[in-house]
């Protein structure tokens, strides 16, 4: 910022520049930032941040997320992901049923919470849950895996 736009020019010529008389403006008085959060700033530190400091729980040197990263849907959700005038065509016309590709939409494993119309499917992710898997073919469906 120019020196022109600064509050500092307001101020010229007025003694204290707005940081009164007594207690003069010391630069930084308890320290910079985060300063002093175990010693003179420990009262705030613990009273808004408690477990602010210390160590919790077990290292792991090589953490690679994606390894365990699968985000999950359960059964009774799949129907929303397409939309409910997909659900409607496919009980008109039973010749072929629709394809629904969970990957597409994030999800990795299909999980067998909830109940499924009976209406067959095709669902297409990386991983299913038996109860999924018995689901999905109670209702004349398939499972397809990719990788």
């Amino acid at each position: 910022m120019t020196t022109s736009l600064k509050k500092n020019r307001k101020k010229r010529g007025h003694v204290s520049a707005g940081h009164g008389r007594i207690g003069k403006k010391r630069k930084h008085p308890s320290g910079r930032g985060n300063a002093g959060g175990q010693h003179h700033h420990r009262i705030l530190f613990d009273k808004f941040h408690p477990g602010y400091f210390g160590k919790v729980g077990m290292r792991k040197y090589h953490l690679n997320r994606n390894k365990v990263f699968s985000p999950i849907i359960p059964v009774e959700r799949l129907w929303s992901l397409v939309g409910e005038e997909v659900r409607e065509k496919a009980l008109q016309d039973t010749s072929k049923a629709p394809l629904i590709d969970v990957t597409k939409y994030g999800f990795f494993k299909v999980l067998g919470t909830g109940q499924l119309p009976p209406q067959p499917l095709v669902v297409r992710a990386k991983f299913f849950s038996k109860k999924a898997q018995e689901k999905i073919q109670q209702v004349g469906g398939a499972c397809l895996l990719t990788a």
